[in-house]
């Protein structure tokens, strides 16, 4: 099978493609022949460095996939040849990624594809819109009527987040840069703010009626400090990176703090498709690219533009 492979860390120019053998499904998984692979940031952190993943050389990275059951292996049960699926590979320890032609996986981490959705669309899903799903609705359990902050709401796990906390009826406050408002409006965002005014938390306050806002998801890192100041008390927080700075206002308005790292399941899958069936979650692709130019969607990875999705067409 063809794939796009790492022998080292490095830069956008360490992927070299590769004939590999196709990899044979044990007890329990899923051999699946990939017709799409999501990128996203962290496939970058672990090609730049990231032996804390734990993934031996020589790598095959990736960790979206929509594609098309090939085989089943003992035991997998759900699935039969020929299904449509979705899923988010495990990272820590797995030389096995999505940038390839072939990739196995444990069925209980994978879920029927939504039949209104393509495989490049579906591709970008799992990840970034997992994380988004398991901190606005499970961890902080948005409810209609409440007012949610949201920091980063141009990325790709902000922009799933959005959607999210409108679709659970919330009032959304998102920040960004001014040049991506109009794109978070769009998505469902009642009220847009630039992160860097220096009057931001001002701002977010009047817009939370004095309070503070009902909960608060940092997607960009280094915004706990300023949640715990616009969050009323016992109010809740999520962040997806590790809260630094003064978090002294977090024990003193008896708020509650989520960190959200993402656990693999098929189960969270099949929860967030009605959504994206109903139209009232959508994929925003910035670009499409064969596999083999893997290296050029790194370099836009690694530059921090783009407002959206970067998608590998891997086969048909």
């Amino acid at each position: 099978m063809r794939a796009m492979v790492i022998s080292r860390f490095g830069g956008p120019d360490v992927f070299e493609l590769q004939d590999r053998p196709r990899p044979v499904p044990g007890p329990g998984e899923l051999l699946v022949r990939v017709v799409a692979s999501g990128t996203n940031p962290v496939d970058a952190k672990i090609r730049q460095a990231g032996s804390w993943s734990g993934i031996p050389f020589p790598a095959v990275l990736g960790y979206d996939v929509s594609g098309v059951v090939e085989e089943v292996g003992p035991g997998a049960a759900g699935f039969k040849p020929g299904d449509a699926v979705f899923y988010t590979p495990e990272i820590f320890g797995n030389p096995n990624g999505s940038y390839a032609e072939y990739t196995v996986a444990a069925a209980s981490i994978v879920a029927h594809k939504p039949p209104g959705l393509g495989h490049v669309e579906a591709a970008g899903i799992p990840l970034a819109g997992g994380t988004a799903w398991e901190a606005i609705i499970r961890r902080l359990a948005v409810r209609p009527g409440e007012t949610v902050l949201i920091h980063g709401g141009a990325g790709g796990v902000g922009s799933f987040a959005i959607q999210f906390a409108k679709a659970a009826g919330a009032r959304v406050l998102a920040t960004a840069s001014k040049a991506n408002h109009e794109a978070m409006r769009d998505l469902g965002a009642d009220v847009t703010l630039d992160y860097r005014d220096t009057d931001v938390v001002d701002q977010i306050l009047r817009e939370a009626g004095g309070a503070g806002v009902d909960a608060s998801f940092d997607t960009a890192g280094g915004n706990v400090p300023m949640s715990t100041q616009v969050t009323r008390p016992f109010g809740r927080i999520a962040t997806i990176l590790p809260p630094t700075g003064d978090l002294d206002a977090l024990y003193v308005k008896n708020q509650t703090l989520y960190g959200t790292f993402l656990t693999r399941e098929g189960a969270r899958l099949r929860e967030m498709a009605p959504l994206f069936e109903r139209g009232q979650a959508r994929v925003i692709v910035d670009a499409v690219l064969p596999l083999e130019e893997v290296g050029k969607a790194h370099e836009r990875l690694d530059s921090g533009h783009g407002r959206g999705k970067i998608i590998l067409q891997v086969g048909a």
